[in-house]
């Protein structure tokens, strides 16, 4: 890897380390170029849903400053870019896109955590037997795509769907058709593989293969470590290999 776009910093709640900490741990791995993507603010109806989820409103212009001020300093070692990790929620998307232009955020990456607007609605990583569950995930996933306001699609196969294959193959295989005719690269995430999560999921991934969709690595660094994992990449590599999946090490990213 030259390139990870997937970092995260300790305002969303379960993130450590500094800034400077993930930049050195990149450096070292010899990446090139480094986008932080905590998790986005929203504003919600309902305060009390922040702890540990995501960083909060206020945070963001200090987010933005501490970014900016490390970019110039590290400008002769690496490219540094500001960006979030996002889940489209259709009720308040519009509100955070102000939000995020506001304090010169440069990008997003899709991570849909949860289902509707978030409040009272199921995790994405809950395992469920339900089609229709993974039916308006993928439905959403898609919503959120054709904003054309998304870099490329974290973790895509995060819905742990645990019921019938056949339902499995043909929503993930809409969603797969739709990110390649959008032209949306989708993420092989590593701290999965490194955590032992429900995904990378080889069924997905197959399908990923099979539909000719562009895939790139992210670290999804919530510790200055997972910034750079060399086996955990070769790992994913292997993966890749695998599926004859259409690797890429890096990206023009969308502006939002």
């Amino acid at each position: 890897m030259t390139a990870n776009y997937h970092t995260h910093t300790p305002r969303c709640g379960h993130a450590v380390g500094s800034e400077r900490e993930y930049i050195e741990r990149a450096i070292e791995g010899g990446i090139k170029t480094l986008g932080f993507s905590d998790h986005a603010p929203y504003s919600f109806d309902k305060p009390g849903k922040y702890p540990n989820v995501r960083m909060e409103p206020s945070e963001l212009p200090g987010y933005a400053e501490t970014l900016f001020s490390l970019r110039n300093e590290y400008r002769d070692r690496l490219s540094l870019h500001l960006g979030v990790e996002a889940e489209f929620y259709p009720k308040y998307f519009y509100a955070l896109i102000n939000d995020l232009r506001s304090c010169g955020v440069e990008y997003m990456i899709l991570g849909q955590h949860f289902l509707g607007n978030e409040i009272g609605e199921p995790g994405s990583m809950a395992a469920t037997c339900d089609p229709s569950v993974l039916d308006r995930y993928v439905s959403q996933v898609m919503e959120g795509l054709e904003t054309g306001l998304f870099t490329y699609l974290a973790h895509p196969d995060v819905l742990r769907f645990e019921g019938d294959p056949h339902e499995y193959d043909r929503l993930y295989r809409k969603l797969c058709v739709r990110a390649r005719e959008l032209n949306v690269p989708l993420e092989i995430n590593l701290l999965g593989i490194k955590n032992g999560r429900h995904y990378p999921n080889e069924a997905f991934w197959r399908i990923a293969g099979e539909e000719g969709n562009t895939v790139i690595l992210g670290s999804d660094a919530h510790r200055p470590e997972d910034t750079w994992m060399p086996e955990i990449e070769l790992r994913a590599l292997s993966l890749v290999e695998k599926y004859s999946l259409h690797l890429i090490d890096d990206i023009k990213l969308r502006q939002i």
